[in-house]
């Protein structure tokens, strides 16, 4: 619970503010931290909250529970596959054919620690779900978070949700053939680094929207479940040491934070450590702002091949 100690008071009861008329979109909504994060943005009565998940029947069963918690929450499915880029295009036109704003984008989603292997597109599963696909449905959804940023009293937020893990990166190694032979935390750590590389990025070339990157914690979720199959310390080892994990809702406080504060504090760094606490990250790689550039645009690249 160290982590906690110099971080900053925040109650998403009462110091979120209203977020009437917003409209919210949460990738990995169904579980975890994405739907604590529905839940407790719920509360603040937006107009309306889109939960982008892969299973249909996860995201249901989420969202009826948080109703139940909310009764007068407007909460929809959106059905988003990460792993393929043909399915986070049909997510972003749906949603564009369904919405005409976009006021804070929480890419939630993410796998983490699992075996080697690739996207449908060819890119290390890791990699090309936390950091390829959030990339492609955040620019496909660019022009709506534009627009929206034009409308009077507009305050605009995309929150790329990282980890402490990106110190495990060896860098951005864009082979995605060379990433086998290293270690699935460090290939999580890359995807993990790129994420804070995006927003910072994102926010450089678009100021008029508010885009940042966060820890969330060492938090008790879905996550390790890869670890506790396939891994025998993982295990023995990992039932003890997630008793000292930050539960669920102390987990999703920074997304909370970042996602509602005033934007002008939320601006001051491109990544942050729970809750509210500014870090520049991996002084080897995450402060570096000419890899953040040289990032966007091999992403870019990558992108066009499939458009």
């Amino acid at each position: 619970m160290l982590e906690w100690l110099f971080g900053k008071s925040f109650n998403p009861e009462k110091d979120i503010p209203s977020l009437e008329g917003k409209v919210i979109l949460i990738t990995g909504g169904n579980t975890g931290l994405g739907k604590e994060t529905v839940l407790q943005l719920a509360k603040h009565n937006p107009k309306e909250i889109y939960l982008a998940a892969r299973t249909p029947s996860k995201a249901e069963a989420a969202i009826e529970e948080v109703k139940k918690a909310v009764p007068n929450s407007n909460i929809s499915y959106l059905k988003l596959d990460l792993t393929s880029f043909s399915s986070v295009k049909d997510a972003a036109e749906e949603f564009k054919r369904r919405s005409d704003r976009l006021d804070i984008l929480i890419n939630n989603a993410g796998i983490m620690a699992v075996p080697y292997s690739k996207t449908k597109e060819g890119y290390e599963v890791q990699f090309g779900t936390n950091h390829l696909g959030h990339a492609l449905f955040t620019k496909l959804l660019l022009p709506t978070l534009l627009s929206t940023a034009e409308k009077p009293g507009s305050d605009v937020r995309v929150i790329n949700v990282s980890s402490e893990g990106h110190y495990f990166a060896p860098g951005i190694i864009y082979d995605q053939d060379k990433l086998e032979k290293y270690q699935t935390f460090r290939r999580y750590g890359q995807s993990k680094l790129a994420n804070i590389l995006h927003a910072r990025e994102l926010q450089r070339r678009y100021p008029n929207i508010t885009a940042t990157s966060l820890h969330p914690g060492v938090i008790a979720t879905d996550l390790y479940a890869p670890q506790m199959k396939s891994n025998p310390l993982a295990k023995i080892f990992l039932p003890f040491i997630k008793t000292f994990f930050t539960d669920v809702p102390g987990g999703a406080k920074n997304q909370l934070w970042a996602a509602t504060a005033p934007a002008e504090e939320v601006k001051k760094s491109y990544y942050w450590k729970p809750v509210a606490s500014a870090s520049k990250g991996s002084p080897f790689y995450a402060q570096k702002a000419d890899l953040a550039k040289e990032l966007w645009e091999w992403t870019e690249e990558q992108i066009k091949k499939w458009e």
